[in-house]
């Protein structure tokens, strides 16, 4: 395994950062937030920014019609991986989809189909909180562990669910003492907490609700499920605009129908700075990890050009962490 240091180790500033070196620090990189923030956005642009540093990338989505295959101009993801861009597959996993595979690859071919076609899945899934989430991660182990790519992006799910799901080999571990499920539980275990195996990036936005949300996923992640966290990407911020401190002078000498939407627009942007400017501050404060901040892009949907921009802004924040402290 890499034995390069883990990100939380590039807090101090004494490494020098690039986007091979960062996409470096784990095999894997789950990719964690609220709802709404653009997580799945931001698993885009890693993996195009990985793919750019020459890293064989695979996307992993996990709970299916993310959008994922739209921001690549394809279509909905399969269980069968897929190109989408030169040095990027994608696939998705589901629990049924994982559980006929083990079976299959353990000579249980029949069985495997009467049991997903019956709904046993279900069944189990009740007595066993956590199972469905151990069928899907003991997959990203495999695949981890496989090495056909260099780097892999887990888009989790939300933030809430996200805990919930990293936390069920932990629950499991303590649920079932001996058995197949308690192994798949420790090796999972395991490859969360090896921060050369696994890290968290955390995506949110310069707002007081994701803001918070952010900072509590953060201390849940370290402390019930033991995973080294990556940073912070703050998305959506709104680019600084030259000179709109002195808007009110400059209105002045615009007729006054012209004016006012102007006007609005002034005080709608210096509200938007203030508030960006004192989330990113109680982000720091609330949360020791590095901040890629990434800008709102002025577009109705987000497709591969966007992303390309996405990107391109990921690898220059990556590259300012060098400075940053």
């Amino acid at each position: 395994m890499r034995a390069e240091p883990s990100f939380d180790g590039l807090r101090d500033g004494k490494e020098l950062v690039d986007p091979a070196r960062f996409c470096s620090q784990s095999r894997l990189v789950i990719v964690a937030g609220k709802g709404g923030v653009g997580k799945t956005t931001m698993t885009a642009a890693l993996a195009v920014m990985a793919a750019g540093a020459g890293l064989r990338t695979l996307i992993v989505e996990v709970e299916g019609k993310t959008g994922l295959g739209t921001a690549f101009g394809r279509g909905e993801l399969s269980y069968d991986e897929a190109e989408l861009a030169e040095g990027i597959r994608a696939r998705t996993i589901t629990p049924d989809q994982a559980l006929l595979e083990y079976l299959e690859d353990h000579g249980m071919r029949r069985l495997s189909k009467r049991l997903t076609n019956t709904g046993f899945l279900d069944v189990v899934a009740t007595a066993a909180p956590g199972i469905k989430d151990i069928l899907v991660l003991g997959k990203v182990k495999q695949l981890e562990r496989e090495g056909d790519a260099d780097f892999i992006v887990l888009d989790a799910p939300a933030a809430g669910h996200a805990v919930t799901f990293l936390q069920s080999a932990r629950g499991l571990l303590d649920a079932v003492r001996v058995g197949p499920v308690r192994t798949q539980a420790e090796q999972v275990q395991e490859m969360l907490t090896d921060p050369a195996r696994c890290q968290v990036l955390l995506v949110t936005l310069p707002e007081e609700t994701p803001v918070n949300e952010a900072v509590e996923t953060a201390a849940r992640l370290r402390e019930r499920v033991g995973v080294h966290l990556l940073g912070i990407v703050v998305n959506g911020l709104y680019p600084p605009v030259r000179g709109l401190d002195d808007a009110a002078e400059l209105l002045g000498q615009v007729p006054a129908d012209e004016a006012e939407p102007l006007r609005a627009a002034a005080a709608f942007r210096q509200s938007r700075n203030e508030l960006q400017r004192d989330q990113l501050a109680r982000l720091a404060d609330g949360l020791d990890l590095p901040q890629l901040r990434l800008p709102f892009l002025f577009s109705p949907e987000l497709g591969p050009r966007e992303i390309d921009v996405l990107a391109t802004a990921l690898a220059d924040a990556v590259g300012a962490l060098e400075t940053a402290s």
